[in-house]
Formats: structure tokens, C-alpha cells, sequence
């Protein structure tokens, strides 16, 4: 392979920022390829140990800290996807016996989604996994440079939050 071919090959986000341009827009694009490096290899060791995808781990992550489960549109609002897109991954892990849909007490219209006990300890055994992964991929980082980044990036968080809350 032509070292042109290899070098578009191996391309990141960072790869479209030049010198010349504002530090924000390069640190931005730099953020974003760390972001998609991280999340690419996360994903690639969900389905090589576990079968499963990372939106379908997700689901699992959001109904493992409700207990008492929770109901599609409020799954939708937290993952941040469509409807359609959150009952396509319940049939999934329900077809697994991972979680389980129940019709709504109060709107028979409604659903309230829970882990099942098989569900409850999968996820438990991919968390686990999971955490290992991802202080692997940072450990190329001190312990105080992870602090920093951390404290860093929650500035740049409140900020925009404040910069949402203004317009």
C-alpha cells in the first residue's frame, strides 16, 4: 500500500485540521477522534467477547441503574435515539430473554422495560469487562493527567451548558 493510500487509510477527525487554523477548531477535532478511537475499540471488544452492540449495551446500562425499569419514550430521551430505533433493540433483548416488557399500569398504551435476572447478570459480567477496556485505552494517561482532562472537560461542559441555558 502507497504510504498516500495507508496515510487516508488510517485517517482520524484530527486529520483535517491544519496548523494555521483556530486551537478551538483542532482541539475539537481532536476531542472527537479520541472520542471515536475509544468508542470504535469499545465496540469491537463488545462484539468479539459478548455478541452484542454498543447501543444494545447501552440499553442494558440504563435499565441496570433502574431497577424498576423504565418506559420506552423515557429510554428514548436517554439514549438520545428514536422510538423506533429503542423498540428494535428491546425485541432484540427481549428474543434473548435479557429484559422484559411489561404493559404500563396506567396507560395500557404504554411499556415499562426491565432487565430479567439472566439480563441482570450479562450485564454485570460486560460492565465489568467494559470498565477493564476503558482504563486500558486511557492508561497511556497519569492518574493526575486524567484528573486534569476530567476537570478540563467539566469546564468546557458547564460552559456549554451555560451557553445553551443563554440562547
Amino acid at each position: 500500500m502507497s504510504d498516500d493510500v495507508n496515510m487516508q487509510a488510517n485517517a482520524d477527525h484530527e486529520f483535517r485540521a491544519h496548523a494555521d487554523q483556530h486551537a478551538s477548531l483542532r482541539l475539537w477535532l481532536r476531542l472527537l477522534s479520541c472520542t471515536t478511537r475509544v468508542e470504535d475499540k469499545i465496540r469491537q471488544k463488545l462484539r468479539e467477547s459478548f455478541d452484542i452492540t454498543l447501543p444494545r449495551f447501552d440499553l442494558m446500562a440504563q435499565l441496570e441503574r433502574h431497577p424498576d425499569g423504565l418506559s420506552m419514550g423515557e429510554l428514548s430521551r436517554r439514549m438520545m435515539v428514536t422510538g423506533g430505533n429503542i423498540t428494535t433493540i428491546v425485541d432484540q433483548l427481549e428474543k434473548e430473554k435479557l429484559v422484559l416488557r411489561q404493559v404500563g399500569l396506567n396507560d395500557r398504551r404504554s411499556f415499562t422495560v426491565k432487565l430479567t435476572p439472566a439480563g441482570r447478570a450479562a450485564f454485570t459480567d460486560m460492565a465489568i469487562a467494559h470498565e477493564e477496556w476503558v482504563a486500558d485505552l486511557f492508561s497511556g494517561l497519569s492518574n493526575n493527567q486524567q484528573s486534569q482532562l476530567y476537570t478540563l472537560l467539566g469546564a468546557m461542559k458547564k460552559n456549554l451548558q451555560k451557553q445553551e441555558e443563554m440562547s
